[in-house]
C-alpha cells in the first residue's frame, strides 16, 4: 500500500522586518504547499527580494480584498430584480442572441 505524505513547510514572519504591513505583531503559521508551488514561491521570493512569508501574506491580502469587493458589489445590487436562468435564456432567444 502506498501512502502519500505532505511535506511540511513552516512560514515564519519576522517581527522586526521593515515591511509596512507587517509592522504590527505577527502570527506564525505552518502552511503546506505542493512541492512545485513551493519551488515557484522560492524562485519568486529570490527574484523579488521578498520572503516566502511576505509573498503568502500579500496573496492572502489580495484574496481578502477581492472578497470584500465582491461583497460590496453584491450589496449594491441586492435590490435589482432577479431573473431565472430559464427567463434569461428565453430573453436571449427573443432578441436573437442565441
Amino acid at each position: 500500500m502506498e501512502f502519500l505524505t505532505q511535506q511540511r513547510y513552516s512560514v515564519m514572519v519576522l517581527q522586526h522586518q521593515e515591511v509596512p504591513y507587517m509592522s504590527e505583531l505577527t502570527k506564525r503559521s505552518t502552511v503546506y504547499f505542493d512541492p512545485t508551488i513551493h519551488q515557484a514561491l522560492r524562485l519568486k521570493a529570490a527574484s523579488t527580494h521578498l520572503s516566502l512569508s511576505e509573498l503568502v501574506d500579500e496573496a492572502v491580502r489580495l484574496l481578502l480584498r477581492e472578497d470584500q469587493e465582491d461583497l460590496s458589489a453584491f450589496a449594491e445590487r441586492v435590490k435589482e430584480p432577479e431573473i431565472s436562468y430559464e427567463a434569461l435564456l428565453n430573453d436571449l432567444k427573443k432578441h436573437d442572441k442565441i
